[in-house]
Protein backbone atom coordinates (compact mmCIF):
# COMPACT_ATOMS: atom_id res chain seq x y z
CA UNK A 1 0.00 0.00 0.00
CA UNK A 2 3.10 2.72 0.84
CA UNK A 3 4.40 1.60 -2.68
CA UNK A 4 1.17 2.59 -4.30
CA UNK A 5 1.10 5.60 -2.53
CA UNK A 6 4.22 6.95 -3.24
CA UNK A 7 4.00 6.09 -6.93
CA UNK A 8 0.85 7.97 -6.93
CA UNK A 9 2.89 11.02 -5.49
CA UNK A 10 5.53 10.42 -7.96
CA UNK A 11 2.91 10.88 -11.12
CA UNK A 12 1.24 13.51 -9.14
CA UNK A 13 5.04 15.04 -9.05
CA UNK A 14 6.24 14.59 -12.69
CA UNK A 15 2.45 16.36 -13.98
CA UNK A 16 2.62 19.13 -11.56
CA UNK A 17 6.38 19.25 -13.00
CA UNK A 18 5.40 18.81 -16.64
CA UNK A 19 2.44 22.14 -15.88
CA UNK A 20 4.82 23.97 -14.26
CA UNK A 21 7.18 23.88 -17.45
CA UNK A 22 4.69 24.72 -19.83
CA UNK A 23 3.65 27.79 -17.60
CA UNK A 24 7.60 28.74 -17.99
CA UNK A 25 7.49 28.67 -21.66
CA UNK A 26 4.25 30.35 -21.99
CA UNK A 27 5.90 33.30 -20.21
CA UNK A 28 8.74 33.53 -22.73
CA UNK A 29 5.72 33.41 -25.43
CA UNK A 30 4.34 36.35 -23.93
CA UNK A 31 7.12 38.83 -23.46
CA UNK A 32 7.09 41.71 -25.29
CA UNK A 33 10.09 43.24 -26.22
CA UNK A 34 10.37 47.07 -25.33
CA UNK A 35 12.26 49.01 -27.63
CA UNK A 36 14.46 52.11 -25.69
CA UNK A 37 14.17 55.54 -27.07
CA UNK A 38 16.20 56.42 -30.69
CA UNK A 39 16.57 60.06 -29.25
CA UNK A 40 17.38 61.84 -25.78
CA UNK A 41 14.43 64.04 -26.69
CA UNK A 42 11.89 61.48 -27.02
CA UNK A 43 13.06 60.17 -23.50
CA UNK A 44 12.49 63.49 -22.27
CA UNK A 45 8.89 63.40 -23.74
CA UNK A 46 8.28 59.94 -22.78
CA UNK A 47 9.29 61.29 -18.93
CA UNK A 48 6.95 64.61 -19.44
CA UNK A 49 4.05 62.20 -20.61
CA UNK A 50 4.18 59.90 -17.60
CA UNK A 51 5.27 63.12 -14.79
CA UNK A 52 2.39 64.98 -15.44
CA UNK A 53 -0.20 62.36 -17.41
CA UNK A 54 -0.41 63.60 -20.70
CA UNK A 55 -4.43 62.35 -22.15
CA UNK A 56 -3.77 60.45 -25.59
CA UNK A 57 -4.57 63.29 -27.51
CA UNK A 58 -2.11 65.86 -26.55
CA UNK A 59 1.29 62.81 -26.10
CA UNK A 60 2.39 63.93 -29.87
CA UNK A 61 2.87 67.84 -29.00
CA UNK A 62 4.87 66.93 -26.21
CA UNK A 63 6.96 64.98 -28.62
CA UNK A 64 6.74 68.06 -31.39
CA UNK A 65 8.01 70.26 -28.37
CA UNK A 66 10.65 67.79 -27.10
CA UNK A 67 11.85 67.44 -30.43
CA UNK A 68 11.94 71.73 -31.12
CA UNK A 69 13.09 73.09 -27.80
CA UNK A 70 16.05 72.71 -26.23
CA UNK A 71 16.08 69.79 -22.94
CA UNK A 72 16.32 72.27 -20.91
CA UNK A 73 14.13 74.40 -21.61
CA UNK A 74 11.76 71.53 -21.52
CA UNK A 75 13.10 70.72 -17.99
CA UNK A 76 12.60 74.05 -16.63
CA UNK A 77 8.93 73.63 -17.69
CA UNK A 78 8.16 70.52 -16.42
CA UNK A 79 9.79 71.80 -12.92
CA UNK A 80 7.47 74.65 -12.79
CA UNK A 81 4.38 72.40 -13.56
CA UNK A 82 5.35 70.36 -10.98
CA UNK A 83 6.14 73.26 -8.34
CA UNK A 84 3.63 75.37 -9.39
CA UNK A 85 0.38 73.37 -10.50
CA UNK A 86 -1.19 71.38 -7.70
CA UNK A 87 -4.62 70.89 -8.92
CA UNK A 88 -6.54 71.16 -11.92
CA UNK A 89 -4.59 69.53 -15.43
CA UNK A 90 -1.28 69.63 -15.34
CA UNK A 91 -0.63 69.27 -19.10
CA UNK A 92 -2.40 72.69 -20.42
CA UNK A 93 -0.62 74.55 -17.43
CA UNK A 94 2.85 73.07 -18.87
CA UNK A 95 1.92 74.16 -22.78
CA UNK A 96 1.30 77.43 -20.84
CA UNK A 97 5.03 77.56 -19.28
CA UNK A 98 6.10 76.18 -22.39
CA UNK A 99 4.68 79.13 -24.61
CA UNK A 100 5.54 81.76 -22.05
CA UNK A 101 9.00 80.53 -22.41
CA UNK A 102 8.62 80.79 -26.23
CA UNK A 103 7.70 84.17 -26.09
CA UNK A 104 10.23 84.91 -23.85
CA UNK A 105 13.44 83.64 -26.23
CA UNK A 106 11.25 85.68 -29.34
CA UNK A 107 11.30 88.83 -27.30
CA UNK A 108 15.22 88.34 -26.50
CA UNK A 109 16.43 88.17 -30.41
Amino acid sequence: MEKDFEKDMEKNFEKDMEKDFELFSDIFKKRKIVKPPAYPWQELALRVIKELSIPEFKRSSVFKVARDLPANVIERALNDTKELCQSGSKWQYFFKVLDTAQKGQKNKK
